[in-house]
């Protein structure tokens, strides 16, 4: 994909913080204040500024905006934003950061502050005391979770950076599909291998997620534990791939299933309805549609055949691998699919006589319908 010039990147984190900044005037809120350490990773700040992790990043209702990174030469190679203040001169303190910037702000008029959400108890009592001057407020319905709601439709850079990671993906796949007919894949562990080497190769940060290969041993497992073992990939049955290959810190998220030499035929039932699954909810998934009546879709045919899908039928994607909004039939009818969302659909089946199916691909959301942009597949290997 073409990347953005400098300038063309300060513009595009420039929108996307103005976006806060309107919130926070609307709000009558003067700042607020975005953490990302170990302790909690907090993808608004590479979203709001470029910069990958470990940063304090307060934004004005003046425009105004100061971020605080651990790593300052790593920073100031990507990040973009009006102020820049190494973490160190607070000796590597949050709070002597947080207290520092706001007490030194100008222009401010609402002395209202809003804090994480996902702060510990205790830490918000220590900032209340840090900051007498200041109505220090922490809510989960906050500036935070629209910031969440603001990353749910992706503009055109995160649409071409998560197209970038589907295309990738997808060259691993037919590799993949390449080396297992060559019989250079014979475990999980090389086809997991395999997929750290060549998304590297092709220009990607890491993997989205702990690569889940599950040969027929194990593919009953949703979520397979370990990830990948020693064990025999793609043995005779049904074996399960599950990764996701992040470019630019926007993720894919792909499942296969590899069903190799004779099955039974309750093993190709099997096959047949997560296929049928992803066939019809494919229908669902446009503009307008309430995100449930797709997984109540997924539901009914696999009802009809006495099975139960154990999961959601899928879940938004982009600089987090699980994102709002969820695929679920538990959502309200008010959450429908929008223009911008990325979102999978992966329906899955999973038996611990015959093993597991679930096929999954990412699905961008049009103005006319919808755009699969991943091609993973239910793959037959004789």
């Amino acid at each position: 994909m073409k990347e953005p010039t400098q300038e063309e990147f300060n513009q595009l984190y420039k929108k996307r913080r103005q976006k806060a900044v309107d919130y926070l005037t609307e709000n009558q809120i003067g700042a607020a204040v975005f953490i990302d350490s170990e302790a909690h990773r907090e993808p608004a700040i590479r979203y709001l500024t470029g910069h990958t992790s470990d940063a304090v990043l307060i934004i004005f209702e003046n425009g105004k905006n100061v971020l605080i990174p651990w790593d300052e030469i790593l920073a100031r190679k990507q990040a973009f934003c009006d102020k820049l203040i190494p973490y160190t001169k607070y000796k590597n303190s949050e709070l002597q950061a947080v207290q520092a910037n706001l007490n030194a702000a100008k222009g401010i008029r609402n002395m209202k502050v809003e804090l994480p959400p996902y702060i510990t108890y205790p830490d918000f009592l220590s900032f209340i005391d840090a900051l007498p001057q200041w109505d220090v407020r922490c809510k989960q319905t906050g500036i935070h979770q629209y910031i969440v709601e603001q990353r749910m439709i992706k503009d055109e850079y995160e649409i071409a950076c998560t197209k970038e990671a589907a295309r990738i993906g997808d060259l691993i796949i037919e590799k993949i599909e390449q080396e297992i007919k060559s019989g250079a894949i014979r475990t999980e562990t090389d086809v997991a291998l395999l997929i750290e080497r060549e998304l590297r190769l092709n220009g990607c940060e890491r993997t989205g997620f702990d690569t889940l290969a599950a040969g027929p041993a194990r593919s009953w497992a949703i979520h397979a534990f370990p990830g990948y073992t020693s064990g025999e990939w793609p043995g005779n049955g049904l074996s399960i791939l599950d990764f996701g290959v992040v470019y630019n810190g926007y993720t894919s998220d792909t499942t296969l299933t590899v069903a190799k030499g004779p099955l039974s035929p309750q093993q190709e039932k099997l096959l047949n309805l997560v296929q049928a699954a992803a066939d019809e909810c494919l229908l669902l998934y446009k503009k307008d549609i309430p995100v449930k009546d797709a997984a109540e879709r997924a539901d009914g045919i696999f009802a009809a055949a006495k099975r139960k899908m154990p999961h959601t039928l899928g879940h938004a994607i982009g600089l987090e691998i699980h994102e709002y909004p969820r695929v679920s039939s538990k959502m309200t009818e008010d959450v429908v699919f929008k223009p911008g969302m990325i979102v999978t659909l992966e329906p899955g089946l999973y038996d611990e006589q015959l093993g597991g199916v679930r096929l999954e691909n990412d699905v961008l959301i049009t103005e006319t319908g919808n755009e699969v942009i991943t091609h993973s597949k239910i793959l037959r290997i004789e």
